[in-house]
């Protein structure tokens, strides 16, 4: 059985996350977020499961490292699908 994918443009990912556009970019300057796929010359959007992922390893407490590695991780799987 196939897992469906949904991309959520940045709206809604803010939203899930509880936080405001510009700690949303600065997270993933630093690398405790993922960064967005491109879906057109200017439109951007993550995949719901990765935000999911993200969301919950905030609410599990889980450190900077932790959580940078867990990005790294899901930056990965998005390239090995290809």
């Amino acid at each position: 059985m196939k897992m469906t994918r949904n991309i959520l443009r940045l709206p809604a990912v803010l939203k899930r996350r509880g936080k405001s556009r510009s700690a949303h970019y600065a997270d993933v300057k630093l690398g405790l977020f993922v960064p967005p796929v491109k879906l057109g010359l200017r439109a951007r959007g993550t995949p719901d499961d990765e935000v999911d992922t993200l969301v919950a390893a905030t609410i599990a407490d889980k450190s900077d490292a932790e959580i940078r590695a867990l990005v790294v991780k899901l930056v990965a799987a998005r390239k090995a699908a290809k």
